[in-house]
């Protein structure tokens, strides 16, 4: 991992190619899950995407939209390589060319090959959304591990 003292914020990325659909979904998620733990001090979450979209899938939206996320305002970013290796964790959506090279060594680089959401019937945009939260839950049950190891 990225060098840090205990002062400086985790730094996770949720990316994809387009940063229209996993990787939003991703971030909706890790939010919560950050404010949920009551570590928004702790934890800085970064997303985006090599060939950004002009916009989030629709039917992502909608999907989110029923488990109680609003990402009808969200736009796809490009997401810079200076900011993929200051980070701790980076999560790419199984779409990804990235390689540790690219990042450097000290990036904790976590393949999720999930599918894209793009164009799929609503049960399997679902299907792809449940995944993300499960991934994303362990992820933080991880990091807290790691920050509160037991005594």
């Amino acid at each position: 991992m990225t060098e840090h003292t205990d002062t400086d914020p985790i730094r996770i990325a949720f990316m994809c190619v387009q940063n229209a659909g996993r990787s939003q979904m991703s971030t909706a998620f890790a939010e919560r899950e950050r404010e949920r733990r009551g570590l928004e001090d702790r934890i800085e979450i970064l997303t985006g995407g090599t060939h950004p979209a002009d916009h989030v899938h629709d039917e992502v939206v909608e999907t989110m939209d029923e488990a109680g996320f609003d990402l009808s305002d969200r736009a796809p970013r490009e997401i810079t390589l200076d900011e993929l290796q200051s980070c701790d964790y980076v999560a790419t959506m199984g779409c990804s060319t990235l390689d540790v090279g690219d990042v450097g060594e000290g990036v904790d680089i976590r393949e999720w090959a999930l599918d894209d959401p793009d164009g799929r019937d609503p049960d399997r945009v679902r299907e792809i959304r449940d995944e993300i939260e499960r991934r994303v839950s362990s992820l933080f049950e991880e990091l807290e591990d790691a920050e509160n190891p037991p005594s």
